[in-house]
């Protein structure tokens, strides 16, 4: 039951001890497999252009609301132009084996008073995608939210896009429904699907998500021995994990 107020409504619990999260101040996110770092046109274009041109047909910008670029220049001059704003605050996912610029990812709608924040603008190349980097790259992400205090981390996307719908359930991230007729991208009608973890869920997908990422769980040819999705069903049945080292 909610508590009640003098007027004997139902009021959400009072947050005594609540204060606005920081905003987060672009500084390098590191990790074992994968390094995030504030979008610089300089120092990242080069190397996410090749890696993109590795989409040959263009698909991982389907549903994004710019791109596929046609070349150098116009990437370069996109980074330039719309990347520069504290929000979104874009990064580049960097790939700490070969330390290539590999993929992008942001924070937006980066709301500190009611300690909400959202990951998305989310482009990962062919190098980046399915490997231990990329998992870790959001990761990352979901634990700085959360270590500068935010009460909810989102992920929202187009209802259509499966892999992602898949990766935020992948995640552990809670499906909160679909918003019909959300926005108009690239001249089409979009219902937009929305996902959530919010603090107290954390603890314990953070456990299960250093689980995954040790690199113990991991043999000679890099194969997983356990996967993602056991790790973190296992939380949910017997509570937070121990990460190991």
């Amino acid at each position: 039951m909610p508590p009640l107020n003098g007027l004997g409504q139902p009021v959400g619990d009072l947050l005594a001890d609540w204060n606005a999260a920081q905003h987060p101040a672009g500084q390098i996110l590191a990790g074992r497999f994968s390094r995030l770092e504030p979008l610089s046109a300089g120092r990242h274009a080069a190397s996410l252009f090749a890696a993109n041109a590795l989409d040959v047909d263009g698909g991982n910008w389907t549903y994004l609301p710019y791109g596929p670029f046609a070349n150098l220049d116009g990437y370069r001059e996109w980074i330039e132009t719309h990347c520069r704003a504290g929000d979104p605050l874009f990064y580049a996912i960097i790939e700490r084996a070969s330390n290539d610029a590999v993929g992008v990812a942001s924070y937006l709608r980066i709301t500190p008073a009611s300690g909400s924040i959202e990951v998305g603008h989310l482009n990962f190349s062919p190098r980046l995608q399915r490997t231990p980097a990329a998992t870790e790259a959001l990761y990352l992400l979901m634990k700085n939210a959360f270590e500068l205090g935010y009460r909810r981390c989102e992920w929202k996307c187009d209802a259509l896009n499966a892999p992602s719908r898949a990766a935020a359930l992948r995640l552990g991230l809670s499906f909160e429904g679909i918003f019909r007729q959300a926005t108009v991208v690239k001249g089409r009608s979009r219902d937009t699907a929305w996902y959530a973890v919010i603090d107290r869920d954390w603890p314990g997908l953070e456990a299960a998500i250093a689980r995954w990422l040790d690199l113990a769980n991991f043999d000679e040819a890099g194969n997983q021995r356990a996967s993602l999705s056991a790790l973190i069903g296992l939380t949910l049945q017997c509570g937070p994990l121990v990460p190991v080292g």
